[in-house]
């Protein structure tokens, strides 16, 4: 007994590497098994083989694929359900015409028809669409909207802090709560960080509050991948917003906060909003484990007139649907344009498909334009957002980078009808991974618009030259490679 504890002893670290190693192997198969994106797969295989236990730790709780697991399948076929209902009983889909690809071309009908076969996504044409640039301007129509609510609040965020700026707006829901209006909150459990005191007087005022996807160390497993990152706040079904900006304080300029922040969200009234309403029910049900009583005050039937009518179509994605909505949306916008292509994300990690799209585009001369932070919040994107910069460059794309401070905006401009604001990035953890929710706006007003931001903000950005960065040292180029190999997990 002693010379087996003995040698168990001496020989520690070499038989927890063989069980590891064994552990890998036994992982590879099953990975390989699944036929997934190759790139994805070889990242895992890579960070199992060259990462003793860290790869296995990484695996476990970003590997696992949730997509058409139970539970997701379950909610997939519950909100298709739902959704059918919704729209026959409040008639959403009623707003829709027959002339869109007589008045829009057959190019941007292809968009509304992807996503019209993809998840049933209804095309509304009355509403009333307000651009607002960055936390200064969303958060002083939010807080009026806010207390200005009659009958439901619904919000559903990433990112919820209960500092200065979140304490604000959650002192005016419990008031809200509290003088009888209906408060419905779903704040991720990742992004969000509220104190259980806050929690305690959420509660006392009657606001219901749920996480969504709660992640405790006993079973957390893949949960981290799956984050719920949209922004919507939906105000007696009359007044919606979408966009970029979370609430939190460093999203508001008006703070003192470490640098600048740069993003663009949507007010929106009309019959999109109730896309938007049915986006959070949906949620609501799965964070909150139970059903809510649909009431028609949810579904207005007398909407706000718009001055300038615009058509909106409300695009939802995640591990819930059966098909990459968003991407496959935004492939088919850039694979139709003729003119200009005006992005704008806070990080860069372009799938094969899209990044095909993008140096296919400009290399048939349509002015191709992407905006980048100079300097990313995150280092093992930043240096996997550059790996993609030379061969872009090299396409014909142009690279800006934003000086500023942090860009946070995540748009896209198309020729002169077709632009889209939401919570998409992109790069792969928002294509394929988390849920997200654009609005796809078919207008020339919001389109010129937004357009005008865009080269606003070039304004404040370094153009990226070919050659100065192919000159770039040895080791950075390292760094990029190594981290263009996690592309697909960050």
């Amino acid at each position: 007994m002693d010379s087996v504890l003995s040698f168990f002893n001496d020989n520690l670290w070499l038989i927890l590497l063989m069980i590891n190693y064994g552990l890998v192997i036994v992982l590879s198969f099953f990975i390989l098994l699944k036929n997934k994106n190759p790139v994805k797969t070889l990242s895992f295989l890579f960070a199992l083989a060259v990462l003793p236990f860290l790869g296995l730790i990484v695996y476990y709780f970003f590997g696992q694929d949730y997509r058409k697991s139970k539970i997701f399948e379950k909610k997939y076929f519950l909100d298709s359900q739902k959704i059918k209902e919704w729209r026959d009983q409040f008639k959403l889909d009623s707003n829709e015409r027959e002339d869109f690809e007589e008045t829009y071309g057959e190019d941007i009908f292809k968009v509304y028809k992807l996503l019209k076969n993809n998840e049933k996504a209804v095309l509304t044409f009355d509403n009333d669409v307000e651009i607002l640039l960055n936390g200064e301007e969303k958060f002083k129509r939010l807080f009026e909207d806010l207390k200005n609510a009659q009958n439901h609040i619904h919000i559903e965020y990433f990112v919820l802090f209960d500092d200065q700026l979140g304490s604000k707006i959650i002192e005016i829901l419990i008031n809200k709560a509290q003088d009888g209006v209906k408060v419905r909150l779903v704040y991720d459990d990742v992004g969000s960080k509220i104190s259980n005191s806050t929690k305690r007087k959420m509660t006392k005022s009657g606001i219901e509050h749920y996480a969504f996807m709660p992640v405790l160390f006993s079973n957390s497993t893949g949960k981290l991948n799956y984050r719920d990152h949209r922004k919507i706040v939906v105000i007696d079904g009359e007044t919606g917003y979408v966009g970029g900006i979370n609430l939190a304080q460093r999203y508001d300029n008006t703070y003192e906060n470490s640098r600048y922040w740069r993003d663009t969200h949507l007010r929106i009234q009309g019959g999109a909003v109730g896309a938007l309403q049915s986006s959070f029910l949906l949620n609501w049900n799965f964070a909150s484990g139970s059903e809510v009583g649909i009431e028609k005050s949810f579904f207005p039937e007398n909407k706000p007139e718009a001055e300038k009518p615009v058509a909106v179509q409300i695009a939802a994605s995640g591990p819930d649907t059966d098909w990459a909505n968003i991407m496959e949306a935004i492939f088919c916008a850039i694979s139709s344009a003729s003119e200009r292509i005006y992005i704008t994300s806070p990080y860069f990690m372009p799938n094969d498909a899209i990044l095909t799209a993008l140096a296919t585009a400009a290399r048939s001369g349509i002015d191709v334009r992407v905006i980048v932070p100079y300097e990313s919040d995150s280092w093992a994107a930043q240096y996997a957002g550059d790996s993609y910069f030379e061969y872009c460059l090299e396409s014909g794309i142009k690279i800006y980078r934003y000086c500023k401070g942090f860009i946070h905006a995540k748009t896209m401009v198309i020729d002169d009808l077709f632009s889209t604001v939401g919570t998409a990035n992109l790069d792969y953890r928002s294509f394929s991974i988390n849920f997200e929710i654009n609005a796809m706006l078919y207008n020339k007003g919001l389109n010129n618009e937004l357009a005008a931001t865009f080269l606003d903000d070039l304004e404040e950005c370094e153009e990226v030259d070919l050659d100065r960065w192919q000159n770039r040292g040895i080791s950075r180029k390292l760094k990029e490679s190594f981290s263009r190999l996690w592309a697909p997990l960050l």
